[in-house]
C-alpha cells in the first residue's frame, strides 16, 4: 500500500511538518541548543529556566540538545502547541574553521524515541574538502534513516568565521542546494537577501527558514529583516540569541513583534497557536 500523500511524504512526516508549521502563520522557532557548542554562554545558563519563560509567549517550538530533551519531557508533556527539534550533531572549529570536524551525537532512533518532530544537523561548508566528503556522507545517511522513521530533517548550511558578505552568501546558497539534493525536508540558512529567499524558495520546494544568528543591537532592523523574510516566501524563523540575550521583558517584546510579523507576512489574522490566556500553559512550562 502506497503510505505517502502531499508533497511525498508518509503521514507520520507530514503530521510532524504540520506541528512545525502552523496554519496560522509563520514558524517562530527558537534555538536553545547553544550550550552544545559554546558551553556557557550569556543569557542561557539556565536553558530549562529560559524555555519555561519563553513557553508563555507565541513561541511555536524550540531547538533543543538531546540533554535538555530528556530534561523536560514533562514539561513539552504538558505542552503540546510546542514543537522540538533535536540537534544531531556537535561542530568544532578551534581556530581554523577550514581545519573544523564535527561529529553525529546522537542517533535518529533516539530522536523517535524522545517524540520530537525534526532532528538538525549543522552544514559547515568552509571546511576542508575530506571534512565535505564526511559531512555530505553522515547527512545523507541520517535522511536516509530518517525517511524509515518518518521523521523530517532540517540541514543548516553555514559558512562560519568570516564576514557575512556577498560570497558568504553565494557559498551557503550553494551548499543549501546541496543538502537539497541530499533530500533535507527543511532548509535552515542565514537571510540571504528577499530576493535570493524568494529565488531558493520557488528553486528548492521545500520550506525555508531563516537563522537569527548573533545577538543584534537594533531590534527594528532584526524585525524588518524576519518581515523581508517571511513575504519572500520562508516558513519561519529560528532565533535564539535574539531573544534570549535581551533582559526579560524585552525578549518578551521581541517575541510579540515576531509573531505579529509571522500572522500579517503570511497573510493569515489569526494567532500561531493558542495563545496562554487562552489556554493555560502548565506551571512548570510558563
Amino acid at each position: 500500500m502506497n503510505e505517502t500523500i502531499r508533497g511525498g511524504r508518509s503521514p507520520g512526516s507530514e503530521y510532524r511538518m504540520a506541528r512545525l508549521f502552523p496554519e496560522g502563520g509563520a514558524a517562530i522557532i527558537c534555538p536553545i541548543d547553544h550550550g552544545l557548542y559554546f558551553g556557557r554562554i550569556k543569557g542561557l545558563e539556565n536553558p530549562v529556566a529560559v524555555l519555561r519563560s519563553l513557553a508563555r509567549t507565541e513561541v511555536t517550538g524550540f531547538l533543543m540538545s538531546p540533554g535538555l530533551i530528556r530534561q523536560t519531557q514533562r514539561e513539552f508533556g504538558q505542552a503540546g502547541h510546542l514543537a522540538r527539534v533535536m540537534t544531531l550533531d556537535f561542530y568544532w572549529a578551534g581556530a581554523d574553521p577550514e581545519q573544523a570536524t564535527s561529529s553525529q551525537i546522537a542517533r535518529v532512533t533516539d530522536a523517535v524515541k524522545l517524540d520530537v518532530d525534526c532532528i538538525k544537523l549543522l552544514m559547515p561548508w568552509n571546511v576542508s574538502d575530506l571534512e565535505k566528503v564526511a559531512l555530505t556522507a553522515r547527512i545523507g545517511e541520517v535522511i536516509a534513516e530518517a525517511g524509515v522513521w518518518h521523521m523530517p530533517v532540517m540541514v543548516e548550511p553555514i559558512v562560519l568565521g568570516q564576514p557575512r558578505g556577498p560570497d558568504v552568501v553565494k557559498a551557503e546558497r550553494e551548499a543549501a542546494r546541496v543538502a537539497y539534493e541530499l533530500g533535507a525536508d527543511i532548509i535552515k540558512i542565514a537571510f540571504p537577501g528577499r530576493d535570493a529567499t524568494a529565488a531558493m524558495v520557488a528553486e528548492l520546494g521545500v520550506p525555508v527558514v531563516i537563522a537569527g544568528g548573533p545577538r543584534a543591537e537594533n531590534t527594528d532592523e532584526m524585525i524588518e529583516i524576519a518581515r523581508d523574510a517571511i513575504a519572500a516566501g520562508a516558513r519561519g524563523l529560528v532565533l535564539g540569541r535574539n531573544v534570549w540575550q535581551r533582559p526579560p521583558s524585552e525578549a518578551t517584546a521581541v517575541m510579540a513583534a515576531l509573531a505579529r510579523v509571522a500572522r500579517e507576512g503570511s497573510g493569515k489574522g489569526r494567532p500561531v497557536h493558542r495563545r496562554a490566556d487562552e489556554a493555560k500553559a502548565p506551571e512548570n512550562v510558563g
